[in-house]
């Protein structure tokens, strides 16, 4: 095997095979492929195959690496390589050496959900309350204990721990933890997090199985360093005890995943742990050019957690990175929308395929995905769902499809237990049965359940009707409600907000943060109906809509070029000719749940790791207002977009500022505005408050000739801020005087 293509630190990485080794691996630096060549070369060295362990952390990494070594060196010499995920090896392990442990061979692995279904049982056979131990928020803490190591003895001896279980008001955490493990073990089965759990038990408490391992690995391989927690830290340091021979690869600056349990000080404190490790760094970016790569790195030098290097790339110098700030997010939504259309006309062999748009959460998608869908623009949620059919949108819709039509079964179905209120699959069935019986809708039987059936209880019949009667009072209450006033009262009162933001997992915290969005988009739905001359929007409106959004998502053509759409978090590992990072805000990116330095600094990292997903292109987009929690925002731009060497930065203004005044919150020259407040919007129905107007600059001016799709002809009679709303005063020849939100105004000049 040659070592073609190799340049001299990666040479020299690969043939660093005796001893520690860390390897430093900069963003586009060739990782993989540093891997691939030293798994290889030490085949070719004559290290049996059988002696290696390669560990990584996706399925799809091992494939790639063991496609890529069987054909450097052939699949006969790797044939009996030990190369996959930590999950998959030590499992393997594990069925060998199960019975020290007290399980048998043929042991189950619980998935998550039946992690979730096991402490549900527990929290009922315990009589708490489970709103507030909530399944998915018990799986969380558990897991992150077992990442940790840490047993149920251990976790209720952690004083951390028990503050914060105390101020959850889940003070029997740790007796839950412990039962957990005692059915998992009673039923001979183990989750995902005991399978590494398990693995460092068996080499700690049993040396001969131990020393085993350690003389079957003799060399051993971890990928993705940075992102191992303590249990996997734990385990490779034991296995390597013997023979010494271990090379680890990874990015410290690309470590952004300590939700899931990684710990940065595993790669950052190595040299602790081996003195005389040798330190090989890849600074050498093959993928983007030389701008992105200095931005790059005058972003990440703000870090004081990290292992200095220095990537440079030798490509192109390349454009500066550019920055745009919009009045609204909306307005964001159409700049991407905007821009995803000039790179389409700038950019040699143009494809949809080449862009991709990233954002801090899931929620922000829901504005892009209007915007490109009204301009025409395929795209893909990558690693996601599309908004409209994520499950605790189509949840929240659902009850509102119920009320507005209460024949509607399949609607009935998804919400009559949702959020829990103790009617089980048993009384549904039965239901359903009474239903078919009589021949009317589910709604019809629930209303009055005695007159429909006999197989219900009691009990059973009261909760029913309980949820029935709530339908029918919201149905009353449909009529006088605006769409967004209406969803609000509904999300309140059925408790699905309430259960989304107790939830304090990562994946509970995004559900919160969707269905605000949701909200979000209803009001943005009634005022553009409000400027279309439409005084009051129902809810029907907007779930006819919206009915022909998900059906447009159900009929996507797979073959067709897309923009690709998805989180910062989804996007490691995956390159883009062109990227755009939207929402460089305080309190978003970095989070609002992100205070300590340790917290800002793996922010930090997560913005290094965005823009160098970029290989030519790349811009960074903020917003001065958004609506968000039913208020409109005013913004601070992110604190990182300061920190990017202005060398290496374009600011362009895409929307004209507005006349300084004390109350306006101007952008200040540069990038700082006026400290921020937030301001509630006026309703779609209520009194308007009384505000003085400002002049501002616009694209539009007085006595300008407009068309308005709704209205026809007209002038402009005025431009202004008020109640900060940016405003237009038209006079229409067929309606008169109007006033429009420039944001949904949707006007064309007439020359």
């Amino acid at each position: 095997m040659e070592l073609r293509g190799l340049n001299d630190r990666q040479m020299e990485a690969v043939k660093a095979t005796e001893g520690v080794v860390r390897i430093i691996a900069g963003a586009g630096s060739g990782k993989t492929r540093v891997l691939t060549y030293k798994v290889a070369y030490l085949l070719e060295q004559g290290i049996p195959a059988g002696h290696i362990l390669a560990l990584t952390f996706t399925n799809k990494a091992a494939r790639e690496m063991r496609n890529r070594i069987n054909q450097l060196v052939g699949e006969e010499l790797a044939r009996y390589l030990w190369m996959g995920t930590f999950h998959s090896i030590f499992a393997r392990i594990l069925r060998q050496e199960a019975e020290l442990l007290g399980y048998t061979h043929d042991y189950s692995i619980y998935d998550t959900t039946d992690s979730k279904s096991v402490i549900k049982h527990i929290i009922k056979d315990f009589n708490l309350d489970e709103k507030i131990y909530k399944p998915s928020v018990v799986h969380a803490r558990i897991s992150m204990a077992k990442n940790k190591l840490q047993s149920p003895n251990l976790y209720a001896a952690d004083r951390e721990y028990l503050m914060r279980d105390r101020f959850d008001k889940m003070n029997d955490m740790s007796r839950v933890y412990a039962e957990y493990n005692r059915r998992l073990k009673a039923a001979n089965a183990m989750d995902f997090d005991d399978i590494l759990v398990n693995t460092q038990t068996l080499l700690q408490k049993f040396p001969e199985v131990a020393e085993k391992y350690q003389e079957r690995f003799q060399y051993i391989l971890v990928d993705e360093y940075q992102d191992t927690n303590r249990a996997q830290y734990m385990i490779i340091k034991r296995l390597a005890e013997a023979h010494q021979h271990i090379c680890v690869v990874g990015d410290d600056a690309q470590s952004i995943y300590s939700f899931r349990g990684a710990d940065i000080s595993n790669i950052l404190n190595f040299q602790k742990d081996y003195p005389d490790a040798q330190l090989c760094k890849l600074e050498q970016n093959y993928r983007s050019t030389q701008t992105i790569v200095q931005a790059a790195n005058s972003l990440i030098r703000h870090n004081k957690g990290q292992i200095r290097k220095d990537v440079y790339s030798e490509l192109k110098i390349g454009e500066r990175i550019a920055l745009s700030t919009y009045m609204s997010d909306r307005d964001e939504a159409k700049g991407v929308a905007s821009q995803i259309r000039l790179l389409s006309k700038r950019s040699e062999n143009f494809s949809y395929d080449d862009i991709a748009v990233m954002y801090r959460t899931n929620a922000q998608s829901r504005v892009i995905e209007d915007e490109l869908r009204q301009a025409g623009i395929p795209y893909r949620i990558y690693g996601g769902t599309s908004f409209y059919q994520r499950k605790e949108i189509k949840d929240a819709l659902a009850y509102m499809r119920l009320i507005t039509n209460r024949d509607d079964n399949e609607a009935f179905l998804r919400v009559v237990n949702y959020p829990t209120r103790g009617i089980g699959d048993t009384t549904v069935g039965r239901l359903h049965e009474a239903a078919r019986k009589n021949k009317v809708s589910l709604m019809t039987v629930a209303i009055a359940p005695e007159t429909m059936t006999e197989d219900l209880s009691a009990a059973a019949q009261t909760k029913v009707k309980e949820f029935a009667q709530m339908i029918e009072q919201f149905a009353v209450d449909m009529g006088k409600k605006d769409a967004y006033t209406f969803a609000q009262d509904v999300l309140t009162a059925t408790g699905i907000l309430r259960e989304a933001k107790a939830d304090t997992t990562q994946e509970g915290i995004a559900r919160y943060e969707n269905l605000q969005e949701m909200l979000t988009s209803i009001h943005e739905f009634c005022q553009q109906r409000e400027q279309e001359g439409i005084d009051f929007t129902p809810i029907a409106d907007f779930l006819a809509e919206v009915s022909l959004l998900t059906d447009q998502d159900e009929n996507l053509d797979d073959t067709q070029a897309r923009v690709t759409l998805l989180t910062i978090h989804a996007a490691k590992g995956l390159e883009f000719r062109h990227t755009l990072i939207v929402g460089l805000e305080e309190n978003l990116f970095p989070s609002a749940f992100s205070q300590t330095q340790r917290e800002i600094e793996e922010e930090r990292r997560l913005l290094y790791v965005a823009i160098t997903r970029s290989m030519e292109h790349c811009h960074l987009m903020n917003a001065r207002q958004r609506f968000r929690n039913g208020q409109t925002t005013f913004t601070t731009p992110s604190r990182f977009i300061k920190e990017i060497d202005k060398q290496f930065v374009l600011n362009t203004d895409t929307m004209p500022r507005p006349m300084s005044s004390a109350n306006s919150h101007p952008f200040r020259e540069g990038l700082g505005v006026s400290s921020p407040t937030s301001s509630r919007l006026t309703p779609t129905t209520g009194a308007k408050e009384k505000s003085k107007k400002k002049a501002i600059r616009s694209e539009w001016a007085k006595d300008d000739c407009v068309m308005h799709r709704v209205f026809g002809k007209g002038t402009v009679l005025e431009v202004y801020r008020e109640n900060d709303n940016e405003k237009i005063d038209i006079l229409f020849d067929a309606v008169g005087k109007k006033t429009l939100l420039l944001t949904y105004a949707k006007l064309e000049k007439i020359e």
